[in-house]
């Protein structure tokens, strides 16, 4: 397999979709990996699986009308395998390999048939202390967005994925593209106010738009740098509430087409509005586990 991924919106060819089957019981407050699962666990509203199992169904279909070729997990008995853009990531022909929480690990060698087929030669396992997941990294033609957290406290959050030190390291890996990184609102608590990764705030689409929640950015100028960058005018501002329902983590399969959350409803019509044809789809009972259409699917091959 030839991977090729050079940016966010390219027509998708090749694509590894998790899976919700056997994803195990509702798990205890304390293995939760982010406050927004914390809060439906505790609420009693947690996803059932042949719910999310519906829900990812209705994405695979589109992938087929598309004629996007679609690799799953190997199924692990019990155990959440929804959320492949955590455990690896691809810059144009290179897959890096994330360090992710380490009891995650088995996710990663779930995929090995897929692994076969790229070859060692084009997998990239970054240094032990490089922390990072495939949700804060987007390659966007000549430049690579990272979102990270650098803050002295960065071993309290649980919702701190990717590290300063993988920001440096993707950066010596690709010397042609600039790199620019973006420091995430971080809770452990409050899931509106925490950016798990880059793409619950920020994300771009077609080939010159983008959407930006601003409270998602630590840091003003950051955020203000991607408002000029697209231009505001080429912006959909999402609110916190947006946020939290993850309307940012939709999913592109060329520069027109675009997969997206039916409940999305303002950033659906202003999507057609501006020229993009939408597929909606069920996704909000994965939407309570902070992850959506982004963060459940791992492009491989874009033309």
């Amino acid at each position: 397999m030839k991977l090729n991924i050079q940016n966010e919106t390219s027509r998708l060819r090749a694509v590894i979709l998790g899976t919700a089957e056997s994803v195990g019981p509702i798990p205890a407050i304390e293995d939760a990996y982010d406050p927004k699962s914390i809060q439906h666990i505790k609420a009693g509203t947690y996803p059932k699986e042949d719910n999310m199992i519906k829900e990812m169904d209705a994405v695979a279909a589109v992938f087929k009308k598309y004629d996007v070729t679609v690799y799953r997990p190997k199924i692990i008995k019990d155990y959440n395998q929804i959320f492949s853009r955590d455990i690896a990531f691809v810059i144009e022909n290179k897959l890096i390999e994330a360090n992710i929480l380490p009891d995650r690990e088995r996710e990663y060698e779930a995929i090995d048939h897929v692994l076969e087929e790229i070859g060692d030669e084009n997998i990239i396992v970054l240094p032990e202390e490089c922390h990072v997941e495939g949700g804060d990294v987007m390659p966007w033609n000549d430049y690579i967005f990272i979102g990270t957290y650098s803050g002295d406290d960065y071993s309290d959050y649980i919702t701190a994925r990717t590290n300063m030190d993988a920001v440096i390291a993707i950066q010596e890996l690709f010397p042609d593209k600039t790199v620019k990184s973006f420091e995430l609102r971080k809770s452990n608590t409050d899931p509106k106010e925490n950016a798990l990764h880059l793409d619950c705030c920020f994300q771009p689409i077609g080939k010159d738009k983008a959407i930006l929640h601003k409270n998602g950015f630590l840091v003003e100028k950051e955020y203000q740098w991607l408002l000029n960058f697209f231009g505001k005018e080429n912006v959909f501002e999402i609110t916190k509430e947006e946020m939290y329902s993850m309307n940012s983590n939709i999913f592109s399969i060329s520069e027109d087409v675009i997969i997206s959350e039916r409940n999305f409803t303002r950033l659906n019509a202003w999507l057609r509005e501006n020229g993009f044809i939408v597929e909606e789809v069920p996704y909000s009972e994965i939407a309570k586990q902070e992850g959506l259409l982004r963060c459940s699917t791992m492009p491989l091959i874009r033309d």
